[in-house]
């Protein structure tokens, strides 16, 4: 049997018909709730972060921590799992573009709608007014656009040279859809074959190689065929030979990998910089301080550690960002204009607790220590700071919160 995928917009009736082809069928239907679910089960990351991978919005430190990449290989492998153990499946959602071209099986599905289709169907079952509904579309299209992007390297989601189907439904109707759907999964040219299992097994070994090397700290391209891994790099590396000789001794010891092979990719001579994660330092460090020069500064001292960092220059961008975003550490100074550092760290301790705050400061008293100490802070230090005990008191507080996580 076949395996069903459907993608769609916000407000194109999907959920109707895909109930529909689910009593015609009776496909299991598997959402992306329960994909997420699995790969977090599988790599111990927590199901909110890697749901987050489907948002077009990513993380101000995601260049140093891959936090998003290390997401999507892990829900590639729960989608490849999930495509070994059984065919008389339906995805619906943003993991039914998780599987690649090359299985043949899928039959992949992409249900759409004007405009002005959406926005009535918006105010007719969930009373939005048009303002409201059009902001949400306009928001969930961009995710979309984003996710496919990132998959397929299309920038438009409904693009019909990555689907078998592309359904306007209002125009050809729910229930035709749907029959449309089941007459075509049907079809001989979706049937499994022993080809098409072929490539779910690359599938699941170049997920597996995926995750071994996140797991290690790497971000690079994995293709699979037949036991032959080929890793291609597209980021600027300073030594490029080493780090070669470092995937292929990774990669070559999971289990089925035959012959590993890297290449550079088309993004190798862009100006960014490949960078290993390393788990024993913290990669979300978020800089607070209107000493611009100075906390700039401190930034690339610590990205010469490894350390990620992001800078704001008062406290109120500070918050903003906190509610945004995921900094697991913040450095923090006390003296600003606007909202100060105590009360930036009130915030931020009553609101996401589990954020270390380190205090830097050049102007505090022993009473400042101690309502910073009592709030919850994870260390009072003054400047001018050694960047070696900076360093050290970074990495203890990236122990406390790894310890936490565990």
């Amino acid at each position: 049997m076949s395996v069903i995928t459907v993608f769609n917009g916000l407000f194109c009736e999907a959920g109707v018909v895909v109930k529909r082809v689910l009593d015609a069928t009776g496909y299991r239907l598997v959402t992306d709730q329960e994909i997420v679910a699995d790969a977090a089960r599988l790599s111990g990351m927590a199901e909110e972060k890697i749901a987050r991978a489907f948002q077009a919005g990513t993380s101000v430190f995601n260049k140093f921590s891959h936090e998003k990449e290390r997401s999507v290989a892990w829900l590639r492998l729960a989608m490849a799992q999930k495509l070994l153990d059984s065919d008389k499946l339906l995805f619906s959602g943003y993991a039914s573009q998780l599987p690649p071209g090359s299985i043949s099986h899928l039959l992949r599905v992409c249900l759409i709608a004007e405009i002005k289709h959406r926005l009535a169907l918006a105010e007719k079952e969930e009373g939005f007014a048009e303002k409201h509904a059009h902001k949400l579309i306009r928001k969930d299209d961009e995710d979309r656009a984003a996710w496919v992007k990132t998959l397929k390297g299309v920038k438009d989601p409904w693009d019909p040279s990555i689907y078998d189907m592309v359904v306007p439904v209002p125009k050809t109707g729910i229930q035709e859809t749907a029959d449309l759907i089941v007459e075509q999964a049907a079809n001989e040219a979706v049937k499994v074959t022993h080809s098409s299992r072929d490539a779910v097994e690359d599938f699941l070994l170049a997920a597996k190689v995926e995750t071994v090397l996140a797991s290690e700290g790497h971000n690079v391209e994995v293709a699979a065929n037949h036991g032959k891994i080929v890793l291609t790099i597209n980021k600027n590396v300073l030594m490029l030979e080493r780090l070669e000789r470092e995937l292929k001794e990774i990669v070559g010891a999971v289990e089925g990998v035959r012959n590993v092979e890297s290449r550079v990719g088309k993004g190798f001579h862009q100006a960014d910089i490949y960078r290993k994660v390393d788990f024993e330092v913290p990669s979300k460090v978020l800089l607070v301080d209107d000493e611009r020069e100075f906390v700039q500064t401190l930034s690339e001292r610590l990205m010469l550690r490894d350390m990620g960092s992001a800078v704001v220059y008062d406290g109120e961008a500070a918050l903003d960002l906190v509610k945004d975003d995921e900094p697991e550490v913040m450095i923090l100074d006390l003296k600003m204009p606007g909202i100060d550092g105590i009360e930036v760290l009130r915030r931020v301790k009553e609101t996401r607790p589990q954020i270390e705050v380190i205090i830097l400061t050049g102007h505090g008293s022993e009473q400042d220590r101690k309502v910073c100490m009592d709030l919850g802070a994870f260390a009072y230090l003054h400047k001018p700071v050694d960047i070696d005990v900076l360093s050290e008191t970074l990495k203890a507080a990236n122990d406390k919160i790894r310890r936490n996580e565990g």
